[in-house]
């Protein structure tokens, strides 16, 4: 029987040492996006304010899941040149590093010998997965739970291996 979803706050709310997000598309359609996305490829400017609606829960569910001990870590790999949705996202992840949130970047060339899932993925202390499920055109396809030990064991060491050889956000730069 499958298990119902829990929404983020609940995820990260419910961590106790380490919650670890794994993206590895070049290119999402999230409709909550999309708005600031287009204005960003019309205007090249990006929504960096913490406290604007864009931003203000996400930025408050990281720095209270922060402020109780969770490290929260966000690996991207991402084929170079970037896709502009890349470029996008690389345009506000400050806001995330702000909030507390540690990010690094993988270009996709150095990651063709790491066992990878086939979806992005939260892990939520290296037990709970939170599989998120895309569309074709990246669109979301809705989550899923899993406690399955050998699915958190690979999450979990390919997250590392992606960790170890990620640039951190600070020192990613993008041509």
């Amino acid at each position: 029987m499958p298990q119902s979803v829990p929404s983020f706050d609940e995820l990260l709310d419910g961590a106790r040492r380490s919650a670890v997000h794994l993206e590895m598309r070049d290119s999402y359609g999230v409709a909550s996006e999309a708005d600031d996305f287009a204005r960003w490829k019309d205007t090249g400017e990006r929504d960096t304010d913490p406290g604007s609606a864009y931003w203000a829960s996400w930025v408050a569910l990281i720095r209270r899941t922060v402020a109780r001990g969770v490290v929260v870590r966000r690996a991207r790999i991402v084929s170079e040149p970037v896709s502009d949705y890349i470029r996008y996202e690389h345009a506000a992840t400050q806001v995330n590093v702000d909030a507390g949130e540690l990010v690094r970047w993988l270009p996709r060339r150095r990651a063709s010998d790491i066992a990878l899932p086939g979806n992005d993925f939260w892990l939520i202390d290296d037990r709970l997965i939170r599989w998120n499920h895309f569309t074709g055109d990246g669109a979301s396809g809705g989550g899923e739970i899993s406690e399955d030990p050998a699915a958190a064991k690979l999450c979990a060491e390919a997250f590392e291996a992606v960790w170890a050889r990620a640039v951190p956000h600070t020192d990613y730069k993008i041509s």
